[in-house]
């Protein structure tokens, strides 16, 4: 998705609209004070009118955090998705924040059948009639960017179709466009909000969306986690019609289950709860230290449980990857911690994490001793996985460092399961299911055949060294030899003076010319040039009411701004 600069007012009317109902939903969850740093003048006045002093009062008692998701959800699909896709990111925003978006959900009530048909049939190229024998214009569920319809094929299949939102696309353009201006703001106007980057967060957010929008993606990732589970009868994953499926439209077989979290509903199947609760752990354990791919959102609702105790994931339009270095770096700071060695875990940690700079260690390894001493001392049993990892979280925060996304989204799957697991069994011990995989990921980097493919690996990579540098040493004297070797210096902090100073001279040359007028108007006034209007000279009159609105609209921006 191609996102286009607009300028300061907006390329058309429908920017305009839509900036005015951002900017009112930006006054009434209480970030006036933002709008009026980031300089939008021109839409403050709609913004004003619209949110009563009740209204605001009962606002500022929430937090920020809370104040933040209540926007997003009023602001409609691009919003909500840009909510829940930063709730997976904690090198961007702060735990609280992470948290109270995890919460946003979509509101959005379903569209028109007669839509739902006009896109199957430009999507899939014939009637509705001759692709499905039955096609139910109830949806099953509806959400931000589509809605899912239970339909039979001619040969007597039960399927789901999930439909794409009609111009969903074209909202969701326009919102960017908006995102984008207004990030650009942000790094100009918010100081330090530069090194944060936030048009760069906006354009990974729009690559991001622009991968949702394609059904196709999404039905790739069921076929790959179905390879990865073809010879495991405990999980069963549900077949994609690719002859019915594009971009707009994915057509999959339809799971009749039961919901992993309706207890009453699996005892009166006869289900196992205690098997599920731990057949599902290590299916997420398996997806994370086995297969590097796993489900990153598989909350109750995305999980059906089929007779026989097999589990069957649903909606896979948001995966996770994890590589190899990160799933044995994650190993190493679970044993260490359970070892309580603080040393260790503190350097596993550390790999682990980015950062921009160096942590001070000594403080770091102070502080994962006291995690370790607060929750290591006492059964494991007693441990909540979830708990821990975002306590972590926390502490990891505090030092600056930050997890990396799929990181993250693995710690928030597992976290899930776990959630779910105590569910469906309360003494579910998450850390003896995990024990065998973390174990098995330490035994693994000590194998023959690993500890020979690495020694490959790194004296391959040194032997394209040594042959890469003398080419790379001749580059760089050939570009000093043509005076094209350049040096670039940065300042920073100086942008605050240098938007103090265009105000102040902008102020300097608005009074000037108000005094011009003043003054022009008043010779003209008083040699009596004609026309007149009882008596008085028209093009006098008309200057000196010219300068009067100046002079109106320059003390009330002064005035607007705090100070004279």
């Amino acid at each position: 998705m191609v996102i286009r600069k607009i300028g300061i007012i907006g390329r058309t009317y429908r920017h305009i609209q839509r900036y005015r109902q951002i900017l009112t939903v930006l006054f009434k969850y209480g970030f006036g004070d933002l709008v009026d740093t980031l300089k939008i003048e021109q839409y403050l006045e709609i913004g004003l009118q619209m949110v009563s002093r009740k209204r605001r009062e009962k606002i500022e008692t929430l937090s920020r955090a809370e104040r933040v998701r209540m926007a997003l959800e009023e602001l409609g699909p691009t919003f909500v998705k840009m909510g829940q896709i930063l709730s997976t990111r904690p090198d961007l925003l702060p735990v609280q924040f992470i948290t109270e978006l995890g919460k946003l959900q979509d509101h959005v009530p379903p569209f028109a059948y007669d839509q739902v048909k006009e896109i199957i049939e430009t999507e899939l190229g014939a009637p509705i009639e001759e692709i499905f024998k039955d096609f139910e214009e109830t949806p099953l569920a509806s959400a931000s960017l589509g809605q899912v319809h239970r339909a039979r094929f001619a040969d007597g299949e039960d399927v789901v179709v999930k439909v794409q939102r009609p111009d969903i696309r074209k909202t969701i353009e326009v919102d960017m466009e908006i995102m984008l201006h207004i990030a650009t703001l942000t790094e100009r106007h918010l100081e330090g909000w530069d090194i944060q980057r936030p048009t760069k967060i906006v354009e990974e957010f729009s690559r991001t969306l622009e991968k949702e929008l394609d059904y196709r993606l999404e039905a790739a990732h069921v076929e790959r986690f179905g390879m990865q589970f073809t010879s495991d009868s405990t999980v069963y994953v549900p077949k994609i019609y690719r002859e019915a499926t594009t971009t707009r439209v994915l057509t999959m077989e339809y799971i009749k289950g039961v919901k992993g979290s309706d207890i009453e509903k699996l005892e009166e199947e006869g289900l196992d709860r205690c098997k599920l609760a731990q057949t599902g752990f290590d299916l997420i354990m398996k997806q994370v230290f086995v297969h590097g791919f796993f489900h990153a959102d598989p909350h109750p609702g995305n999980i059906f449980i089929l007779p026989n105790n097999v589990i069957c994931y649903l909606d896979f339009g948001m995966m996770g990857r994890i590589g190899r270095d990160s799933r044995e770096h994650f190993a190493d700071l679970i044993i260490s911690i359970v070892r309580r060695d603080e040393s260790k875990a503190t350097e596993a940690l550390i790999r682990l994490t980015i950062s921009d700079e160096e942590p001070d260690r000594k403080t770091l390894e102070r502080d994962v001793a006291e995690f370790i001493d607060r929750h290591f001392y006492r059964s494991l049993k007693e441990l909540e996985l979830g708990k821990l990892l975002h306590q972590l979280l926390d502490m990891v925060a505090r030092h600056r460092l930050r997890i990396p996304p799929d990181l993250f989204l693995m710690i928030k799957a597992l976290s899930t399961v776990e959630g779910l697991g105590r569910m469906l069994d309360p003494d579910f011990d998450a850390a003896e299911q995990a024990a065998p995989f973390v174990k098995r990921i330490q035994l693994e980097r000590l194998h023959p055949r690993r500890i020979a493919g690495d020694m490959a690996e790194f004296g391959a990579e040194f032997i394209n060294l040594l042959r890469e540098i003398p080419g790379e040493v001749r580059e760089i004297l050939r570009q000093a030899r043509h005076g094209r070797v350049k040096m670039e210096f940065e300042h920073r902090g100086l942008e605050p003076m240098l938007s103090s100073h265009d105000r102040i001279s902008n102020r300097i040359a608005f009074a000037i010319v108000l005094a011009s007028l003043v003054i022009g108007s008043s010779l003209i006034f008083l040699s009596g040039i004609p026309p007149k209007w009882y008596g008085i000279p028209v093009i006098g009159l008309a200057g000196f009411l010219i300068a009067g609105v100046m002079g109106f609209w320059l003390l009330v921006t002064i005035l607007r701004r705090g100070r004279m």
